[in-house]
């Protein structure tokens, strides 16, 4: 049987492979970069680059949380946002798979 880091390493390239835009991987570098943040947050960040709706931001994160594995979520309360952050054991996985994909983490 596959571990599990296998596992997620196999869904993180099948990810950025489908990336035909770079906002797969635009959103997975911010992971990298920033502790945590909210989906909110995110979608004001990436909107400077990508023309890109809050609820396709949403969708994406939600994604790469549940199928990924990769993002640990954190919600204070029901009226607080839920925070996202990287979980601190893929974080090497997530910058060797950009980075033998060409995509600079900044």
């Amino acid at each position: 049987m596959a571990s599990i880091r296998s596992k997620i390493k196999d869904r993180l390239e099948k990810f950025i492979e489908l990336d035909v835009d770079g906002l797969r991987s635009y959103v997975l570098s911010l992971f990298l970069n920033l502790k945590k943040s909210t989906v909110d947050e995110l979608h004001q960040t990436i909107t400077k680059r990508y023309d890109v709706s809050r609820s396709a931001v949403a969708s994406m994160v939600g994604y790469i949380h549940s199928k990924l594995g990769i993002l640990r979520s954190h919600k204070e309360s029901y009226k607080t946002p839920t925070v996202y952050s990287l979980k601190e054991e893929y974080a090497d996985l997530l910058k060797s798979e950009l980075s033998s994909k060409g995509i600079a983490s900044s």
